[in-house]
């Protein structure tokens, strides 16, 4: 068994176990009312636009998901919250280095006193959930379940259907696409970014992903017989018959959309076995980026 499926499987207990760190984190997280932007790279930036989405949802106050590389941080922002698993990425350092020096900042990361780390006033340290693997998959499900747990999202449903997503054969038809589109509604639009990004970075498939009611706007023209459309939320049944017309297989959800999204990551690591790769050793990937 890879790394990396050791890995995926290990996340009911990290949801839970960070659940449990919850009390003790949630004066780092921000307060209801605060005006926050959100800022990560690849896989932690899908988590903030998640986060980001449902937090104004609810409510919680404005909330912007930025890639560190492009983050307006000269706005009235009341906190900044960077997600980052190992705390060393240049495009995180640089947008905290240039941050207003009165905006409280808070890291969410996997690594004790690491430069982003250090660099900010709160710290939040789900080491328990970091990976060997240079595909994450534990650590950004876990750092999401805390994040919605502090809003007051109820994670029942995602704990009872991630068994499931761990243990369910996987779909013969998914495995045999040629193309795969992922597509999300709201909060789960992060979700369906990210679980394209798991498949073309552990296997180098052709994937792709979209907001739902975008999908119709050019998009789908790339569905056809032998590729799928996947979605993590419910299509209204204009948009279910449209693709079903295309000749492409259509998987509509079944699970909470994050156990969805952990069935995503087993079928990445299942099609980059099948195609002779190794899902631990992904082609130009490296666990951080740190540029020169």
């Amino acid at each position: 068994m890879s790394l990396t499926s050791q890995e995926i499987d290990t996340q009911p207990q990290c949801w839970e176990y960070a659940l449990k760190q919850l009390p003790e984190y949630a004066q780092a997280l921000p307060a209801k009312g605060e005006r926050v932007a959100v800022i990560g790279c690849g896989t932690s930036l899908f988590m903030a636009q998640a986060y980001a989405h449902l937090r104004e949802s609810l409510g919680q106050g404005p909330t912007d998901a930025f890639p560190a590389s492009a983050a307006w941080l000269h706005r009235p922002y009341d906190r900044i919250l960077a997600l980052t698993r190992s705390g060393t990425t240049t495009e995180i350092l640089t947008a905290l280095a240039a941050a207003p020096s009165a905006t409280r900042v808070t890291t969410l990361t996997a690594v004790p006193r690491s430069p982003a780390a250090l660099a900010a006033d709160d710290v939040i340290i789900l080491d328990h959930a970091d990976e060997q693997s240079v595909v994450q998959t534990r650590y950004p499900t876990t750092q999401l379940a805390l994040m919605m747990a502090h809003l007051g999202h109820n994670l029942d449903q995602a704990l009872t259907d991630v068994t499931t997503a761990l243990s369910a054969p996987l779909d013969p038809r998914l495995l045999a696409a040629e193309q795969i589109t992922f597509l999300g509604e709201g909060w789960h639009t992060g979700l369906a970014h990210e679980a394209a990004l798991k498949v073309r970075e552990a296997a180098a498939h052709w994937t792709e992903s979209y907001s739902l009611m975008e999908y119709r706007h050019g998009p789908i023209a790339v569905a056809g017989p032998g590729r799928a459309v996947w979605s993590l939320s419910p299509l209204p049944a204009e948009l279910t018959a449209q693709i079903e017309a295309t000749g492409a297989y259509l998987r509509a959800p079944a699970l909470d959309p994050l156990a969805e999204l952990v069935l995503a990551q087993r079928l990445a690591v299942r099609i980059a076995e099948d195609s002779g790769r190794d899902p631990d050793r992904p082609a130009h990937l490296t666990r951080s980026v740190v540029l020169a």
